[in-house]
């Protein structure tokens, strides 16, 4: 999660008010009080009480979890598909520290998106191939797209967007828009798909807690919160993307796009003391880069964050954006007959993909499709003729189900299962939502089954 909190207003915060503050106010067991909630509220949502609700109601739906008779002959793979690694100029993480996490939650594909720099190439130097039971593709976030080319573009040169688009697509690579709230307008030809939620656009779309976050207070105030409840803690910004959704409809009424999660996973936010030979905590952020050194014997409040350690010891940690928290906040799920590299690209380019949070609750067994006299159509496909057709889901929990069409909600219903009989053409998706601490959250994403006229060809013509 690239929460910018530590870099607000064009300018990074002065972190030694920051750790100051942190330290008086920790000192003072300052917690953040409990304020009405409003939709969009992240910083609401952080307060302890809620963060104690929500993580109850996760827990009370563990135990509604029930198996779901498979409707596909497909398996359902846990996929990442805009991580970044010690590779990009932002992040220092190592591909074991990636691996953990991802066994950990239960991914098994990570999509890697680095930011290209002319000392590697993402291509060819990038993680790559099956390790520790996660299959690794090396890919790169650049020029408004996610691109994961099938060779080395590294010296190829392109001067526009549609460009690049059409060299990474050339040799049958995938592309997707990435990063929407920056390119509502873009109008590209050939796209894969393109990101229907980003975990960093969603912070900054909340404008109440980024304004909040530039107080030192309110950085400290949210200690006790990633101490008892981390995953929820990250979690209290996530919001109905619309704006992504809204543009994603529309785009879909021109080509078939797969739409996908960005995770935006760096493991770059947060801060750590260490004391030196000298006595003195020196604070870095989690690029290596120095903050400030503070000497306890001049600066009172820090002496007991020292007391009783010696040089070495980490005095201070503040961790907000772990690969296994972003990993596990949300995923693409992929319905693959095998974890490779080429059942990635088939599932990716034919939409059979949906998006979840999965840290509300583990969706496996979700599936959404269109049947007609024993014949069932997935996720992604296109079906010529409405007549006869039934749109059909389920799910391993009760949900709230809202069917869209041509971005716009025709059917609402509350079920494990959920039918509706097509009668015109047009794009259907479905969203699933859970309620979790009187709010509803978005819980499943999909992607839509495409239904033509009756006599159109396969694009809808």
């Amino acid at each position: 999660m690239q929460i910018h909190c530590l870099k607000l207003h064009g300018r990074r915060l002065n972190l030694e008010i920051i750790v100051r503050s942190l330290v008086i106010a920790a000192l003072a067991v300052l917690v953040l009080s409990s304020q009405s909630l409003v939709a969009g509220d992240g910083l609401a949502r952080m307060a302890i009480d809620k963060l104690k609700a929500t993580h109850e109601a996760v827990e009370a739906l563990q135990a509604e979890l029930r198996p779901v008779e498979p409707r596909t002959d497909y398996t359902d793979y846990r996929a990442i598909l805009h991580s970044h690694s010690h590779w990009s100029h932002d992040s220092r993480g190592q591909i074991e520290e990636i691996l953990a996490a991802a066994n950990k939650v239960g991914v098994k594909v990570i999509c890697f998106t680095e930011h290209p720099a002319s000392h590697y190439d993402y291509f060819r130097d990038g993680h790559r191939g099956l390790k520790d039971g996660v299959l690794l593709v090396p890919g790169a976030e650049t020029g408004g797209f996610l691109a994961f080319p099938t060779r080395s573009i590294q010296d190829e040169k392109t001067d526009t967007p549609q460009a690049f688009a059409d060299l990474v697509r050339r040799d049958d690579g995938l592309i997707f828009l990435c990063h929407l709230e920056e390119r509502m307008d873009w109008d590209i030809n050939g796209l894969t798909g393109s990101e229907i939620y980003n975990t960093h656009a969603d912070v900054k779309e909340d404008k109440r807690l980024m304004a909040s976050l530039v107080s030192p207070l309110t950085l400290l105030s949210l200690i006790p919160a990633l101490r008892d409840y981390p995953q929820e803690t990250f979690a209290a910004i996530q919001d109905y993307p619309a704006d992504y959704l809204k543009r994603y409809d529309e785009l879909c009424q021109k080509a078939r796009l797969t739409g996908v999660a960005a995770n935006d996973a760096h493991h770059n936010q947060g801060v750590r003391g260490v004391i030196q030979e000298s006595g003195k905590l020196l604070i870095e952020d989690l690029l290596g880069k120095k903050v400030v050194e503070l000497d306890p014997q001049k600066v009172a409040f820090l002496k007991p964050l020292v007391q009783d350690k010696k040089p070495g010891d980490a005095a201070l940690e503040i961790d907000l954006d772990p690969y296994e928290r972003s990993f596990h906040h949300v995923s693409t799920h992929l319905f693959m007959r095998e974890q490779t590299q080429e059942a990635v690209w088939e599932a990716l380019k034919a939409g059979r993909a949906y998006v979840a949070f999965d840290w509300i609750a583990d969706p496996t067994g979700f599936a959404f499709y269109a049947e007609k006299d024993g014949r069932r159509e997935l996720m992604g496909a296109e079906i010529v003729d409405p007549t006869g057709w039934t749109l059909k889901a389920v799910a391993p929990l009760p949900g709230f189900f809202k069917l869209v069409k041509d971005g716009q909600v025709i059917k609402e219903d509350r079920a494990r299962e959920f039918e509706f009989a097509i009668s015109e053409p047009g794009n259907y998706r479905l969203e699933v939502f859970q309620n979790l601490a009187g709010e509803l959250r978005t819980w499943i994403l999909t992607n839509p089954i495409y239904v033509r006229p009756a006599g159109a060809d396969a694009a809808g013509k």
